[in-house]
């Protein structure tokens, strides 16, 4: 079984001034997997770019540069794909029962049969085991941490139970915490947003010797019954994949409690959110630089996406 999906992802910026040069790149392409088929997908930009290119980073995801030279006071940057996607979520009892301390010791010595990886596997997995620019070794999510890391437990079940224990202790509030909110603010004050969760669980992976990345893309959303599906009101929605031997990369959603499934899209995989942006830039102007609007659509093939 399998669904195929329509998305539009629109960022808009108004500008109070005229701009005389944009530089972006957007990183809003779907990603090709063996459970996941890019049937079509076009990045369009308004004005029309003076010049274009497609980039593949060393994590494997697709970022688009665009270079607008002509004089605008209003950018729209589009990505519209139609994807197909055929993920089951897997049970507790087919995942692996390796304890978390043998994946941690196992990677250190780069012993790569109970990684079950070979050489090239083992340099990502040790990269994925470092502080990075959003994921920070602090006292304070090794102490909140601590709880879920008794010797000898099964991975399975500390990821599991991180999921469960974030979207339990922490609150869901938008507009709380910023691309810049540390892992230690985010205790603090309880609350925060996906990203903020990814990042947390990364950190309390990482700290412990364990490979974990952050996952970009997007969870298809449903309306309450009797309520219309309210066009262009999804978002952009982050997770985490962690390296689980015997399994694979073990997609995990600590926002919604829940192992990833066919109502996700992955756009791409990094160290944390600086790694895969859905857009950055610069711009020349002499007023200021614009909020963006961000519109997304994830809906069923067939079911007319806002356009």
């Amino acid at each position: 079984m399998s669904r195929t999906y329509d998305l539009v992802h629109r960022t808009t910026y108004e500008y109070a001034q005229p701009v005389t040069d944009s530089y972006g790149r957007t990183t809003t392409t779907p990603r090709e997997l063996p459970d996941q088929h890019v049937h079509a997908t076009a990045v369009e930009v308004d004005p029309t770019p003076a010049d274009t290119d497609r980039h593949v980073d060393f994590h494997g995801n697709t970022s688009t540069y665009f270079g607008v030279t002509t004089p605008h006071t209003r950018l729209v940057v589009t990505t519209r794909s139609t994807i197909e996607v055929a993920r089951t979520a897997p049970a507790r009892a087919d995942l692996p029962d390796v304890g978390w301390q043998a994946v941690a010791r196992a990677l250190a010595a780069g012993d790569l049969g109970t990684l079950r990886t070979d050489a090239a596997g083992l340099v990502a997995l040790r990269e994925a085991v470092l502080p990075s620019a959003h994921v920070a070794f602090v006292d304070e999510v090794r102490a909140w941490a601590a709880p879920s890391f008794a010797a000898d437990r099964p991975l399975a079940d500390v990821l599991l139970e991180l999921v469960h224990r974030i979207r339990t202790e922490l609150t869901y509030r938008s507009g709380s915490t910023t691309v810049h909110t540390t892992q230690a603010q985010l205790l603090a004050q309880g609350a925060g947003v996906c990203q903020d969760f990814a990042h947390l669980m990364i950190a309390a992976l990482r700290v412990h010797g364990l490979p974990a990345r952050y996952a970009s893309g997007y969870i298809e959303t449903r309306p309450r019954p009797g309520r219309p599906k309210l066009r262009g009101a999804d978002a952009s929605h982050a997770w985490v994949s962690a390296w689980l031997p015997g399994h694979g990369w073990l997609e995990a959603d600590p926002t919604n409690d829940q192992l990833v499934d066919d109502r996700y899209v992955v756009l791409g995989w990094g160290r944390d959110y600086h790694d895969v942006p859905p857009l950055r830039g610069v711009i020349f102007t002499e007023g200021r630089g614009g909020a963006p609007r961000v519109e997304v659509d994830l809906v069923p093939a067939g079911a007319d996406p806002f356009v």
